[in-house]
């Protein structure tokens, strides 16, 4: 009897699930067949890789798809009512299990590696990186999806600065994303172990302040369902995304995502990782990497939160590890013989007295002060001295994340 009064309070309180709604409304675009829409335009796109989601389509019993919010290369993102808990949530439905291997199961384990280290922690930075509601595997007609659960964000913040005039964020507002980034990568590096090596500006999304936009979201695919273009023979259909509008009462802290090529630093690593214009030296070096690497890659995109060095190969007109070292030469100077000494694809680069002989001719030298930023004088100078933390050529000496908590122009900026 004591158990049953114990849960009767809870069951009294749990809500009954609703019901699905129908998506009837026949009103909308039809795109032409010969027309690539979004996904289709990915060079390698197979149709048989995408799970065809349909709007109103119900998965695992409970989350009721209402539209669509985005698409990779590797997935479609979803808007869905979660009919148990009577809330939307982000929708994650990978390509087919085969196609990608191991890659969507090694998201999936740093998700749940991530929330084991938040069990009983008192980081501030666990409410820094995306969280993981639910997850899943479906069928389709040809194999296995993985599906993932998540609170639904709004924009990244590379869709802020492209809303900018001048292509940059004000300055208090990249204080206030590098202190939740930090935040996020001193919780991944220090608790959870963790190296995420994938920092881009798309990668980085904010949350809402009201769930209400999810509410208007959904009226309104209702009322004026989105685009789509209807392929073999109306069995599949790849729709267009629709955004999600900025609520009045604003957007909640920037959160740290994507988390498909994140690694334990606690071990060796020395494979290929980064995006190529944010590869951190010892990457294309050879020299075995860790945690430091993901403060090289915010030291990159820190100006603007967009790419810092340019490693476009004149001669193959494409990147190049080559070109990439003489950029960095370019603005810091040349590299310590000492880490030269320790990388082992170094010979390509450098010769044996560690002088750069890659046999492309360096860009014009700039010094790193030099770069445009909308900051001017001591504003400016303290900036400098931000990005200068953390591109040191030697990992070891690049400024931790938490020490970068402390610096006097993001707290300056915050007034903290």
């Amino acid at each position: 009897m004591s158990n049953f009064l114990r849960w009767l309070p809870r069951l009294l309180s749990r809500r009954a699930p609703l019901p699905p709604r129908v998506y009837s409304n026949l009103d909308f675009e039809r795109i032409p067949e010969s027309h690539q829409v979004e996904e289709e335009r990915y060079p390698d796109y197979l149709a048989a890789r995408y799970y065809p989601v349909r709007i109103g389509e119900v998965f695992a019993s409970r989350y009721q798809v209402v539209g669509k919010l985005g698409f990779g290369a590797f997935s479609t993102v979803w808007l869905a009512r979660d009919l148990n808990d009577h809330r939307h949530v982000a929708l994650k439905v990978f390509i087919r299990a085969q196609a990608m291997g191991s890659e969507a199961d090694h998201e999936l384990s740093m998700y749940r590696h991530m929330a084991s280290m938040s069990k009983g922690s008192k980081h501030p930075g666990r409410d820094c990186v995306r969280t993981l509601s639910d997850s899943f595997k479906v069928t389709g007609p040809d194999g296995e999806h993985l599906c993932l659960v998540h609170p639904p964000l709004w924009d990244t913040v590379k869709d802020l600065i492209a809303r900018n005039p001048i292509g940059r964020l004000p300055p208090v507002v990249l204080a206030a994303v590098l202190q939740q980034l930090f935040l996020a990568l001193d919780f991944m590096h220090t608790e959870c172990h963790l190296v995420h090596t994938d920092l881009k500006s798309d990668n980085v999304m904010f949350a809402f302040n009201n769930d209400s936009i999810f509410d208007d979201f959904e009226q309104e695919e209702m009322k004026h369902p989105c685009p789509r273009k209807e392929v073999e023979d109306g069995t599949r259909v790849i729709y267009t995304s629709r955004t999600l509008q900025a609520s009045k009462s604003g957007v909640a802290p920037p959160i740290l995502c994507d988390f498909g090529s994140t690694v334990f630093g606690n071990k060796e690593n020395t494979t290929d990782v980064q995006p190529n214009v944010y590869r951190a030296p010892e990457v294309i070096l050879g020299i075995p990497w860790s945690y430091e690497i993901d403060m090289w890659n915010v030291g990159c995109m820190v100006s603007s939160l967009g790419p810092l060095f340019n490693g476009k190969d004149p001669e193959h007109q494409a990147y190049r590890g080559r070109a990439h070292i003489g950029s960095m030469i370019t603005l810091l100077g040349p590299p310590p013989a000492e880490l030269v000494a320790r990388g082992r694809l170094s010979h390509k680069l450098f010769s044996e007295q560690g002088t750069y002989n890659a046999f492309i001719p360096l860009p014009s030298s700039v010094s790193l002060e030099e770069i445009e930023t909308n900051l001017e004088g001591e504003d400016k100078k303290l900036f400098m001295q931000v990005m200068r933390k953390m591109l040191q050529w030697k990992p070891e000496d690049r400024s931790t994340a938490k020490d970068m908590l402390q610096d006097p122009w993001i707290k300056g900026q915050l007034g903290t």
